[in-house]
Protein backbone atom coordinates (compact mmCIF):
# COMPACT_ATOMS: atom_id res chain seq x y z
CA UNK A 1 0.00 0.00 0.00
CA UNK A 2 1.20 3.45 -0.52
CA UNK A 3 1.12 6.66 1.30
CA UNK A 4 -1.91 8.00 -0.55
CA UNK A 5 -3.85 4.64 -0.47
CA UNK A 6 -3.53 4.86 3.04
CA UNK A 7 -4.27 8.40 3.81
CA UNK A 8 -7.34 7.90 1.43
CA UNK A 9 -8.27 4.65 4.17
CA UNK A 10 -7.31 7.42 6.77
CA UNK A 11 -10.05 9.84 5.43
CA UNK A 12 -12.38 7.21 5.39
CA UNK A 13 -11.76 6.24 8.57
CA UNK A 14 -12.42 9.82 9.61
CA UNK A 15 -16.49 9.43 8.24
CA UNK A 16 -16.32 5.94 9.68
CA UNK A 17 -15.55 6.65 13.27
CA UNK A 18 -17.02 10.46 13.44
CA UNK A 19 -20.74 8.95 12.21
CA UNK A 20 -20.27 6.10 14.87
CA UNK A 21 -19.54 8.93 17.56
CA UNK A 22 -21.79 11.40 16.46
CA UNK A 23 -24.45 8.46 16.40
CA UNK A 24 -23.44 8.15 19.90
CA UNK A 25 -23.43 11.87 20.72
CA UNK A 26 -26.80 12.26 19.43
CA UNK A 27 -28.46 10.12 21.46
CA UNK A 28 -27.45 11.51 24.49
CA UNK A 29 -29.73 13.17 27.27
CA UNK A 30 -30.90 16.84 27.02
CA UNK A 31 -27.66 18.99 28.80
CA UNK A 32 -25.06 16.15 28.61
CA UNK A 33 -23.72 17.50 25.05
CA UNK A 34 -22.84 21.10 26.95
CA UNK A 35 -22.43 19.56 30.65
CA UNK A 36 -18.68 20.53 32.15
CA UNK A 37 -16.36 17.22 31.57
CA UNK A 38 -13.01 16.63 32.74
CA UNK A 39 -11.11 17.19 29.24
CA UNK A 40 -8.38 19.37 27.40
CA UNK A 41 -11.98 21.22 26.55
CA UNK A 42 -14.40 21.31 29.16
CA UNK A 43 -17.32 19.89 26.96
CA UNK A 44 -18.41 17.03 24.40
CA UNK A 45 -20.02 20.23 22.52
CA UNK A 46 -16.39 22.21 22.95
CA UNK A 47 -14.68 19.40 21.58
CA UNK A 48 -16.63 18.31 18.77
CA UNK A 49 -16.48 22.17 17.73
CA UNK A 50 -13.04 22.14 18.01
CA UNK A 51 -12.44 19.53 15.53
CA UNK A 52 -14.44 20.26 12.63
CA UNK A 53 -13.08 24.64 13.93
CA UNK A 54 -9.32 22.65 12.68
CA UNK A 55 -10.41 20.09 9.73
CA UNK A 56 -11.41 23.89 8.20
CA UNK A 57 -8.18 25.64 9.29
CA UNK A 58 -5.96 22.74 7.42
CA UNK A 59 -8.69 22.48 4.65
CA UNK A 60 -8.13 25.71 3.93
CA UNK A 61 -4.44 25.59 3.93
CA UNK A 62 -4.58 21.99 1.97
CA UNK A 63 -6.50 23.96 -0.99
CA UNK A 64 -4.89 27.44 -0.66
CA UNK A 65 -8.63 28.90 0.24
CA UNK A 66 -6.68 32.26 0.99
CA UNK A 67 -8.35 32.74 4.82
CA UNK A 68 -5.25 31.35 6.59
CA UNK A 69 -5.94 31.72 10.07
CA UNK A 70 -8.93 33.67 9.84
CA UNK A 71 -10.47 30.24 8.92
CA UNK A 72 -10.25 28.97 12.42
CA UNK A 73 -11.03 32.85 13.90
CA UNK A 74 -14.27 33.41 12.19
CA UNK A 75 -15.21 29.48 12.83
CA UNK A 76 -19.16 30.01 14.66
CA UNK A 77 -19.64 27.01 17.55
CA UNK A 78 -22.43 24.73 16.41
CA UNK A 79 -24.83 24.52 19.42
CA UNK A 80 -26.67 21.62 18.76
CA UNK A 81 -25.27 18.05 17.68
CA UNK A 82 -27.61 17.62 14.97
CA UNK A 83 -26.40 20.32 12.57
CA UNK A 84 -22.92 19.73 14.04
CA UNK A 85 -23.09 15.73 12.73
CA UNK A 86 -24.09 17.23 9.86
CA UNK A 87 -21.64 19.65 9.03
CA UNK A 88 -18.45 17.41 10.25
CA UNK A 89 -20.12 14.31 7.76
CA UNK A 90 -20.26 17.16 4.72
CA UNK A 91 -16.91 18.37 5.34
CA UNK A 92 -15.65 14.30 6.10
CA UNK A 93 -16.78 13.70 2.69
CA UNK A 94 -15.23 16.83 0.90
CA UNK A 95 -12.07 15.60 2.61
CA UNK A 96 -12.09 12.27 1.15
CA UNK A 97 -12.71 13.56 -2.50
CA UNK A 98 -9.95 15.52 -1.54
CA UNK A 99 -7.64 12.78 -0.94
CA UNK A 100 -8.88 11.13 -4.17
CA UNK A 101 -7.76 13.45 -6.64
CA UNK A 102 -4.34 13.96 -5.46
CA UNK A 103 -1.48 11.85 -6.86
CA UNK A 104 1.46 10.19 -5.16
CA UNK A 105 3.36 13.81 -6.35
CA UNK A 106 1.23 15.98 -4.38
CA UNK A 107 2.07 14.54 -1.11
CA UNK A 108 5.51 16.08 -1.43
CA UNK A 109 4.26 19.35 -2.32
CA UNK A 110 3.91 22.22 0.21
CA UNK A 111 1.19 24.40 0.41
CA UNK A 112 1.37 27.41 2.78
CA UNK A 113 -0.19 27.30 6.46
CA UNK A 114 -0.51 30.63 8.72
CA UNK A 115 1.08 30.32 11.94
CA UNK A 116 0.16 33.94 12.57
CA UNK A 117 3.23 35.26 14.48
CA UNK A 118 5.59 32.44 13.29
CA UNK A 119 4.98 33.24 10.03
CA UNK A 120 3.58 31.74 6.84
CA UNK A 121 5.30 28.24 6.73
CA UNK A 122 5.21 25.49 4.13
CA UNK A 123 4.31 21.78 4.93
CA UNK A 124 3.92 19.27 2.67
CA UNK A 125 0.44 18.01 1.81
CA UNK A 126 0.71 14.50 2.82
CA UNK A 127 2.06 15.63 6.47
CA UNK A 128 -0.50 18.17 6.75
CA UNK A 129 -3.03 15.23 6.22
CA UNK A 130 -1.08 12.85 8.96
CA UNK A 131 -1.64 15.82 11.28
CA UNK A 132 -5.58 16.01 10.53
CA UNK A 133 -6.18 12.57 11.11
CA UNK A 134 -4.06 12.42 14.36
CA UNK A 135 -5.48 15.27 15.30
CA UNK A 136 -8.98 13.97 14.95
CA UNK A 137 -8.29 10.93 16.58
CA UNK A 138 -6.81 12.40 19.45
CA UNK A 139 -9.57 14.33 20.57
CA UNK A 140 -12.31 11.43 19.41
CA UNK A 141 -10.86 9.75 21.83
CA UNK A 142 -11.38 12.44 24.64
CA UNK A 143 -14.84 12.98 23.28
CA UNK A 144 -15.04 8.77 23.62
CA UNK A 145 -13.31 9.53 27.27
CA UNK A 146 -15.95 11.67 28.46
CA UNK A 147 -19.16 9.84 26.77
CA UNK A 148 -18.19 6.67 29.59
CA UNK A 149 -19.49 9.84 32.16
CA UNK A 150 -22.66 10.15 30.43
CA UNK A 151 -26.42 7.73 29.62
CA UNK A 152 -24.57 6.41 26.29
CA UNK A 153 -21.96 3.82 25.88
CA UNK A 154 -18.97 5.07 24.10
CA UNK A 155 -18.90 3.37 20.88
CA UNK A 156 -15.80 1.32 18.55
CA UNK A 157 -13.72 3.35 17.06
CA UNK A 158 -10.81 1.16 16.01
CA UNK A 159 -12.54 -1.33 14.21
CA UNK A 160 -12.19 -0.20 10.12
CA UNK A 161 -8.78 -1.29 8.51
CA UNK A 162 -8.85 -4.55 8.90
CA UNK A 163 -10.36 -6.92 6.84
CA UNK A 164 -12.23 -8.35 9.59
CA UNK A 165 -13.44 -5.34 11.16
CA UNK A 166 -14.63 -4.35 7.50
CA UNK A 167 -16.64 -7.55 7.98
CA UNK A 168 -17.68 -7.24 11.49
CA UNK A 169 -18.91 -3.51 10.22
CA UNK A 170 -20.02 -4.28 6.72
CA UNK A 171 -23.31 -2.76 7.18
CA UNK A 172 -22.02 1.01 8.26
CA UNK A 173 -19.59 0.94 5.70
CA UNK A 174 -21.78 0.46 3.25
CA UNK A 175 -24.59 2.79 4.58
CA UNK A 176 -21.31 5.81 4.44
CA UNK A 177 -20.84 4.52 0.72
CA UNK A 178 -17.30 3.66 1.99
Amino acid sequence: MTLLEHLRRMARNNLWSNDRLYRAVLALQPGEFEAKRTSFFPSIKETLNHIIAVDRLYFDFLTDGGLGAATYDTFVPFDDVASLATAQANFDRKLIAFCDRLSEADLDRRVITDRREDGMIPERIGDILAHVFLHDIHHRGQVHAMLSGTSVAPPQLDEFLLDYDIKLRKAEVERLGL
